[in-house]
C-alpha cells in the first residue's frame, strides 16, 4: 500500500515542472511539419514526454489538498514519482510511434514500419543522457518487441492504439489503491481525451 507524504513543491524537478507549464502555452506555439522519419521520431519523443509528465502531474494534483492526498517531502515519494514518470513514458512511445506508423500506412500509403524499432529504440538511447534508468531502457525494449511482433498495421490505429498508456499512467502513479480504484475510469479517460489532441495534431502535421 501506498505509504501518506506531506506535499512540498520545492523537492520536484524543475525540469519536470518546465514541461507541465510548456502544456499551458502550447496552443500559441507554431507546429512544424513532419516530413521525414527524423521528424516523426521528434514528434513521437516531444508528445510521448508531455503526455506522460501532464496526466501524471494532474492526477497528482487532483489529489493535493484533499484528506486522502499523499504529500511529498520525502525522498522515497520523490522516487517514485520519478520511476512512474520513465515507466509511463516508455509505453506512451510505444503507443505513440505504433499508431502513427499504422496511420500512416492506411492513409498516406506510407510504409514504415520497418522504422518502428529503429524509432523506438533512438529515442531511448536519447534519454540515458537524461538519465532514463537502464532496467526500465530494457523492460521497455523487450515490452516493444514483445507487442510488434502482434501488431495489424492495416487497423491498429483503430484498435484501442493508447490503451497500454492509459493503463501504464493508472499502474504506476503513486497514489494509494484505494484511491486508485475510485479514480480508475477518470484516469484513464483523462489521458485518452489529452491523446485524442494529439492525433488531431498529428494529422495536421502530415498534410503536404
Amino acid at each position: 500500500m501506498a505509504l501518506k507524504y506531506r506535499f512540498n513543491l520545492k523537492d520536484i524537478k524543475l525540469e519536470d515542472f518546465k514541461v507541465y507549464l510548456f502544456a499551458l502555452f502550447k496552443a500559441v506555439i507554431p507546429k512544424k511539419k513532419i516530413r521525414n522519419v527524423s521528424d516523426l521520431q521528434d514528434f513521437i519523443k516531444k508528445k510521448s514526454a508531455w503526455i506522460s509528465q501532464v496526466t501524471l502531474y494532474n492526477y497528482l494534483k487532483t489529489r493535493i489538498g484533499t484528506k486522502y492526498v499523499l504529500m511529498f517531502d520525502d525522498e522515497i515519494f520523490l522516487s517514485s514519482i520519478n520511476k512512474a514518470k520513465w515507466n509511463i513514458y516508455v509505453v506512451s512511445l510505444q503507443d505513440l510511434t505504433f499508431y502513427t506508423l499504422s496511420y500512416l500506412k492506411v492513409f498516406h500509403n506510407y510504409n514504415g514500419e520497418h522504422h518502428a524499432e529503429e524509432i523506438y529504440e533512438d529515442i531511448l538511447n536519447l534519454e540515458k543522457k537524461n538519465e532514463m534508468p537502464e532496467e526500465i531502457i530494457i523492460k521497455g525494449k523487450k515490452q516493444f518487441l514483445e507487442r510488434l511482433k502482434n501488431i495489424d498495421w492495416e487497423t491498429h490505429y483503430k484498435s484501442l492504439p493508447f490503451n497500454d498508456s492509459a493503463l501504464a499512467l493508472y499502474e504506476w502513479a503513486p497514489v494509494a489503491d484505494e484511491l486508485k480504484t475510485l479514480d480508475r475510469k477518470i484516469v484513464l479517460n483523462s489521458m485518452i481525451l489529452k491523446w485524442n489532441n494529439i492525433k488531431e495534431e498529428f494529422s495536421r502535421l502530415i498534410k503536404i
